[in-house]
């Protein structure tokens, strides 16, 4: 028996006019998003994920394609959508003089069944250390997003849909809302996430979505995707480092982007130490910086930046 996807994309497309030519937001995304996971959504700024989003939700119109939530039509049954998913936009507008009380009061009365959401965004609120008594002007960024955490969950949504959701929150506040999600997950409920945090998305994500320029790149697990296969190395010699390192070190094998600056050498590794080393033997090393590969460079991995690279291993996209 085959399980209905909670999110289904088919050639899911947006463009605008841009004068002479039209800009494409989003190009042709198939995609699917499983009853029960936390799915991340991950691309630099301007990749398409927002407008992914606003499309999901019927809040604008594809130019082509189309898009299910719970086997629903998300054009023709948006209504009946929305009252199953909870929802944080990447940019939070609420009444900016009004206590947060008083939005949570008001969001409640108008989805019905106020008492039940009043009591959850109650025991919400205490969980994220949110003084619901303050006016929303005088909410910092970070509290702003607990209001918007509070009101996409309070209803017990099946499905959350979060742009972007933990800007402004301290490092406790992450990790609660992290515990908060694989609770939501843990009670057959789905999330999907849009980031371009990694520790956030290897966190909790079980699979992910690489989105660059519009274009779905690869969907992989979260284990599969951090497999990029190399660690980025600086080495900080006592004395200025010889050119001829230049070569040496890239002759040492699963070495790429070998620089030199001064008394530095970086490069990219994705073997052992011993060939590197070898090859700057000789020189007497003060310090050795290791770093495991950041978003950006997972990015780069997915997407070539033009330069020489250690090959990672890359997925196909699963469609």
């Amino acid at each position: 028996m085959t399980t209905q996807p909670v999110i289904y994309t088919e050639n899911l497309t947006k463009m605008y006019a841009g004068g002479a030519k039209a800009i494409t937001a989003l190009d042709a995304l198939t995609l699917e998003v499983l009853p029960g996971e936390i799915f991340g959504y991950l691309g630099p700024n301007g990749a398409g994920k927002t407008t992914t989003i606003k499309l999901l939700l019927d809040l604008i119109r594809p130019s082509a394609g189309r898009a299910s939530l719970f086997g629903l039509d998300a054009r023709a049954q948006s209504v009946a959508i929305h009252a199953r998913v909870g929802f944080i936009p990447g940019e939070l507008n609420l009444w900016k003089n009004r206590t947060g009380r008083q939005v949570i009061q008001y969001i409640a009365s108008v989805r019905g069944g106020v008492a039940a959401q009043l009591a959850e965004a109650s025991r919400l609120a205490q969980r994220l250390q949110l003084d619901t008594s303050r006016l929303v002007r005088d909410y910092s960024t970070g509290n702003r997003r607990k209001l918007g955490l509070v009101l996409a969950m309070m209803h017990r949504p099946e499905l959350l849909i979060l742009d972007e959701p933990t800007g402004g929150l301290d490092p406790l506040m992450q990790q609660e809302f992290n515990a908060m999600m694989l609770e939501f997950r843990q009670s057959g409920r789905t999330v999907f996430l849009s980031s371009h945090i990694l520790g956030e998305v290897q966190a909790i994500c079980q699979r992910v979505g690489i989105l660059r320029a519009g274009q779905l790149k690869a969907v992989e697990s979260v284990e599969k995707l951090m497999q990029v296969g190399y660690r980025q190395v600086e080495l900080t010699f006592r004395e200025a480092v010889p050119p001829e390192w230049q070569e040496r070190l890239e002759r040492a094998g699963a070495v790429a982007d070998v620089r030199l600056h001064g008394d530095r050498v970086s490069l990219k590794l994705a073997g052992d130490f011993d060939p590197v080393l070898r090859a700057v033997a000789g020189g007497y090393v003060r310090d050795i910086r290791v770093e495991e590969p950041g978003l950006e460079d997972i990015f780069l991995s997915f997407y070539g930046n033009g330069h020489s690279a250690v090959p990672p291993r890359v997925p196909e996209v699963q469609r």
